[in-house]
């Protein structure tokens, strides 16, 4: 079963419905993620997993899919931080599916957290 996120893809001013679907599965490690990303989403990743750790949440060492639904819409920007992680977080169970189900996600990850040392942050 795949954990699900609802978020969007920007087109113009077109605004497409895409579902942030992920599965943690046995297997080599890996971070996968399809549905036609461009560069900055392909880099979520990389700003996810340092993003979990800052907080003290390690990825699994097994085979991480995200698929961004519908496969055939070009995903472009880094809005796809958020429901990559908070689908991620479903799926390793830290975050009850139903909390999510109503609502639709994004937002862009810093690697590390917030700071009350450096102000501006």
């Amino acid at each position: 079963m795949a954990a699900q996120v609802r978020t969007v893809a920007f087109h113009g001013i077109e605004v497409i419905e895409v579902e942030t679907q992920v599965t943690i599965a046995s297997g080599l490690p890996a971070f996968t993620i399809v549905g036609l990303p461009d560069k900055a989403v392909a880099e979520s990743r990389e700003r996810v997993r340092s993003a979990l750790n800052s907080l003290g949440l390690a990825l699994p060492p097994k085979r991480i899919t995200v698929n961004l639904a519908p496969a055939d819409v070009l995903k472009e920007g880094s809005h796809f931080d958020l429901p990559i992680a908070l689908a991620l977080l479903v799926a390793m169970e830290a975050l009850p599916a139903d909390e999510l189900a109503n609502h639709t996600a994004l937002g862009e990850f810093r690697l590390t957290v917030r700071s009350p040392a450096w102000p501006g942050y």
